[in-house]
């Protein structure tokens, strides 16, 4: 009996509640990207509000970025696979992104940033996840945080499977850098032979999804395995660990979890509060200038 099957005999495993590949959009200055969540089919999986991938090896497609633009109420999450992209804030923050590497983001009260591509020609390929503040977090001093491809921790449990865990521990131990973060997120880039396969515990407190970048991947549960084809989200029920397995030769994939917040959401475009004069009042401080006060100008917490 092997140390997954022990522990899958005492967990309830998390099977597949729906599977959506979703919807081609444009956003910034004309990116074009894939909308997953925050569409009419998933408009969100508290806590995240939003699941953006973007790819493409055409400039015309990416050149463009995302200029200056403000945010309040919740945490951007940039992970890029492939090429560069450069971060720039109103509180002082700078950086370059590379494959690899992860950028954390807490808007809080109020952060104005861009975010623009460094390169003129290539593949730019990347995930932004935007994850929700709790009420009382949600006027916190923005911060930002940035690590590259070194910082990440790498778990390696057996032949044909590779964890890049960015948040979050393995059942092996591995934990990943991002480990104070209200959510309690779990964020692991993961690679699967064929026929290999990976168990992961998630708190019963957490929602979860896997988003399939590479292959198919097929999510073991009660006996029945359902199949998450490439470039498809797949949301996960309830339980207490997600076992799969991969069904390509090849299969690569992002497995994120965090803990449900049970709370009103107000959304108004780049602000998220919990209720509808919260939203208001973000329009007016950003109209008016002072979405980004003086005492939040602290929010540096690069390589931390």
């Amino acid at each position: 009996m092997t140390l997954q099957s022990s522990h899958q005999q005492t967990t309830v495993n998390r099977g597949v509640t729906q599977v959506c590949a979703g919807r081609p959009t444009a956003d910034g200055a004309g990116v074009r990207l894939t909308r997953v969540i925050g569409t009419p089919e998933i408009s969100m999986l508290d806590p995240f509000l939003l699941l953006d991938i973007f790819e493409s090896d055409n400039p015309a497609d990416y050149i463009g970025g995302f200029p200056a633009h403000p945010h309040r109420g919740f945490e951007t999450v940039t992970y890029m696979l492939a090429g560069r992209m450069e971060h720039q804030d109103s509180v002082g923050n700078k950086g370059v992104i590379e494959s690899g590497a992860v950028q954390w983001m807490t808007a809080g009260s109020g952060i104005i940033h861009s975010e623009m591509p460094k390169q003129q020609a290539g593949l730019l390929k990347g995930i932004q996840l935007w994850v929700n503040l709790p009420a009382r977090l949600k006027m916190s001093a923005p911060a930002y945080r940035e690590f590259d491809a070194t910082r990440i921790a790498i778990d390696k449990p057996r032949a044909g499977v590779t964890g890049k865990v960015i948040a979050g521990a393995t059942l092996d131990g591995a934990v990943g850098p991002v480990n104070d973060v209200v959510t309690q997120p779990i964020l692991i880039d993961l690679e699967l032979a064929g026929g290999a396969d990976f168990l992961q515990p998630i708190p019963h407190t957490h929602n979860s999804f896997i988003y399939v970048i590479d292959g198919e991947v097929s999510v073991i549960a009660g006996g029945n395995k359902t199949s998450v084809p490439a470039r498809s989200i797949g949301i996960l029920s309830n339980g207490e660990q997600v076992q799969l397995a991969g069904k390509a030769k090849h299969n690569r994939l992002l497995l994120a979890a965090a803990l449900k917040l049970d709370e009103p959401v107000a959304r108004g475009g780049p602000f998220v509060m919990n209720t509808k004069a919260e939203i208001l009042a973000a329009f007016r401080d950003y109209s008016r200038g002072t979405l980004v006060a003086a005492g939040d100008r602290h929010g540096n917490r690069s390589g931390d």
